[in-house]
């Protein structure tokens, strides 16, 4: 391949688009959007986001030290993306599209019942980079759509239609997954036992 070059910037994608709920010191909801968002650790589970200062839930997460990440569908869009353009000091986003919230288990903050997936979150570091903070939290309960889990207990989390956001455009997961995790590892080890049977029963791999 044959590439352009660049001055460093965010190209990179995609992201997930989520909506992020907070509450202020009095109790009230807010929501927001975030795709700056990544996995940190497994043990314990850790995640961050990165948020403006200027954001009215960037003063409510610096203020309780809690939040909730709402994993968002492609049903989701229109409020995903307008819930990134439109402040909560100026638009009551959660009446605006009448969402409907469920209590927080392990935290104070709600979730949107609309989305699949909720993690309540509660803030560890907030660390200062320039134009966002980087905060990590530890995610202290999932809440999962019950019609995701299938009878063995696993949950299909691709049935959901996730969104995704990248370069500037929304796009939505298929359902037909490309590969499962370790599936190149199992490939090989099949490999492996096939030759290992040749030999076994006196014969060289690849012989007749």
């Amino acid at each position: 391949m044959t590439k352009e070059l660049f001055k460093g910037s965010i190209l990179f994608g995609p992201l997930p688009a989520v909506l992020v709920t907070t509450i202020d010191q009095d109790g009230r909801p807010n929501v927001f959007t975030v795709s700056w968002i990544g996995v940190a650790c497994s043990r314990p589970p850790m995640i961050t986001i990165a948020v403006r200062k200027e954001r009215l839930s960037y003063e409510n997460i610096q203020a309780t030290g809690e939040f909730v990440i709402n994993l968002t569908t492609r049903e989701m869009l229109k409020m995903t993306d307008f819930c990134g353009c439109r402040s909560g000091r100026k638009v009551d986003k959660i009446k605006h599209f009448g969402l409907e919230l469920e209590e927080g288990i392990d935290v104070a903050v709600p979730s949107l019942k609309k989305s699949p997936v909720a993690l309540e979150c509660r803030v560890r570091t907030v660390t200062e980079l320039g134009t966002h903070d980087l905060i990590l939290a530890e995610i202290v309960r999932n809440k999962v759509e019950k019609s995701l889990i299938d009878k063995d207990g696993r949950i299909r989390l691709g049935e959901s239609g996730l969104l995704a956001y990248c370069h500037g455009e929304y796009y939505s997961l298929g359902r037909q997954p490309l590969g499962t995790f370790g599936h190149s590892v199992a490939r090989r080890t099949a490999r492996q036992e096939n030759q290992r049977k040749k030999t076994k029963d006196g014969k060289k791999p690849g012989s007749l």
